[in-house]
């Protein structure tokens, strides 16, 4: 049995499915040893919008991925998304105290980084540094031991809705778990699925959800822009059960089964059985409708990425391409539809460097819960929300503790 100390757990909390993977340390690296996935019914375009419903999939979820791991679950990394993410890049300067790099000078620096005028309704999720420049030398990493006088900091800020991450906090705590951290969704993907030459050469990681498309670029070995769309594969559910007049969970299983985003690449002559509403009985239809209705809502969904990415000024250096995850990756012709609109190599992003349940969380579905077992075996400065955590008042009296001691 994985001792507790070695276990990991993510919690991919989304629009369509409510994740949880179990990871145990080992000397070799990372192991899955447990899955737990239920449908998710509390959420819409990545933020929770029922309690209750959210809480009961989480709890199935877990108690799924406990049996399997054969451990209690009682902490978690949990994921966050939704179209209140934004991301911005700022920059630090400070002297260095003591004509050498120590690393309270890289606390410092950071700290002036991040120090931007945010609205009171969002706070900061991650502070990610980019790169330091200590006097003129730039493209440092890790600056502490070198000489200067003048540290500067180039970092990535991403602030979401003070509420949205509440609301994921106090969901976790309902279902009995602390939060060791909360990760942004499309950087948890990238730990999964990229690799270092991408992320160096320059590369747009696409995670395409249920009810979002997750957005992060890497240029130089950094992350350089984070944004998140509301328009996901419920859309495109949607449009099917418009279309060909279908319950919804029966397009589900239509778009899973069938689904195709590349009319021309469909016979004519394919043809699939489809449940009508009502009682009605079931009619057949040939499968190419269900392409001309696919194509034009995925090409709609890689149109507004790379709108994106124009806007953010990133497009010329992105030489290693597009990686597209996320269960509607899935979709036969996406990475092909996506060549088509990007003008660059696209290929589809499963999970990897990990050990243990290989074979089942190979899917591009299980990125982001992979991804958050990574970040959370790496993770040094977890903020722990913990279950019923005291109020904002009790916290500020300990702060101010803290700094009169310090000062006395």
């Amino acid at each position: 049995m994985a001792k507790k100390d070695d276990v990991v757990v993510g919690l991919d909390i989304g629009t369509t499915k409510i994740c949880a993977i179990v990871g145990e340390v080992t000397n070799e690296g990372m192991d899955v040893i447990g899955i737990g996935s239920h449908p998710s019914k509390g959420l819409r375009k990545g933020v929770v919008v029922n309690i209750d419903s959210t809480v009961s999939s989480i709890k199935k979820a877990i108690e799924e991925a406990e049996l399997m791991a054969g451990i209690d679950i009682t902490s978690v990394y949990a994921g966050i998304a939704g179209g209140h993410i934004k991301g911005l890049n700022s920059h630090g300067i400070v002297a260095i105290k003591e004509k050498e790099v120590r690393s309270q000078d890289v606390e410092r620096v950071i700290d002036a980084a991040q120090a931007v005028s945010i609205p009171l309704d969002r706070e900061v999720i991650h502070v990610i540094p980019q790169q330091f420049i200590v006097d003129d030398q730039d493209g440092v990493r890790d600056p502490v031991g070198m000489s200067g006088v003048r540290l500067e900091a180039k970092v990535h800020i991403v602030t979401g809705a003070v509420t949205s991450a509440q609301n994921i906090i106090k969901c976790c705590n309902r279902a009995g778990l602390n939060v060791n951290d909360i990760v942004l969704q499309q950087l948890a993907s990238s730990e999964a699925v990229l690799v270092n030459d991408e992320r160096e050469l320059g590369v747009i990681l696409v995670d395409i959800g249920g009810g979002t498309t997750d957005i992060a670029v890497f240029s130089g070995g950094s992350l350089v822009h984070t944004a998140v769309l509301t328009v996901g594969g419920n859309h495109l559910t949607n449009d099917i059960a418009v279309g060909i007049r279908t319950p919804a969970h029966e397009a589900e299983k239509i778009k899973q089964k069938y689904g195709c985003c590349l009319a021309g690449s469909v016979h004519k002559d394919e043809s699939i059985e489809v449940q009508s509403v009502g009682g009605r009985n079931p009619r057949v239809l040939s499968r190419q409708i269900l392409a001309e209705i696919a194509e034009p809502r995925m090409e709609e969904i890689f149109t507004l990425v790379q709108q994106e990415i124009a806007r953010s000024g990133y497009e010329d250096m992105v030489a290693a391409g597009v990686v597209l995850t996320g269960g509607t990756s899935l979709l036969e012709g996406a990475t092909e539809l996506a060549e088509q609109v990007f003008n660059l190599p696209v290929r589809r992003g499963l999970p990897k460097g990990i050990g243990g349940l290989v074979d089942v969380v190979r899917s591009p579905i299980y990125s982001t819960g992979v991804g958050l077992v990574l970040t959370g075996s790496t993770s040094e400065n977890q903020r722990r929300f913990k279950i019923r955590d005291r109020n904002v008042y009790s916290k500020v009296k300990d702060r101010m503790k803290e700094w009169l001691g310090e000062i006395f």
